[in-house]
């Protein structure tokens, strides 16, 4: 098991690591739409907060030698489902076919009241 890390995508606030990669899957934590360069949200709204979100994973993955073209599954976590819409196009400019597996559901709160959490899962670069 190896924990993953880099500068370019926010640290982790708690006793998490920002990935693991384990049995030739790379695990990427949740992503919140924090800029790792000024420590705090994207400024704007949803699709501003899923891109912030969705570059933090990409740029985990990175560190990871892997890339968001290996990705199986995702899980999006909205603080609002009237918000899917406008988080799909933004999530549609990152993926193509074939689309990883997904889910996405509404939760009470996300930390720091974000609007949008991702996390993901992707295959390691094969050496």
């Amino acid at each position: 098991m190896r924990a993953i890390h880099t500068d370019k995508a926010p640290k982790a606030i708690g006793p998490y690591s920002q990935a693991i990669e384990t049995g030739g899957l790379v695990f990427v934590s949740g992503q919140l739409p924090v800029n790792p360069s000024t420590g705090e949200f994207a400024e704007g709204g949803i699709k501003e907060q899923t891109r912030q979100s969705l570059t933090n994973a990409q740029q985990v993955l990175q560190a990871a030698g892997t890339d968001l073209s290996r990705v199986v599954k995702t899980t999006v976590f909205l603080s609002d489902m009237d918000n899917f819409g406008a988080m799909n196009e933004v999530y549609a400019e990152f993926f193509s076919q074939p689309f990883p597996a997904r889910s996405a559901f509404a939760v009470r709160t996300l930390p720091k009241g974000a609007l949008v959490e991702i996390e993901c899962i992707a295959e390691a670069q094969r050496s």
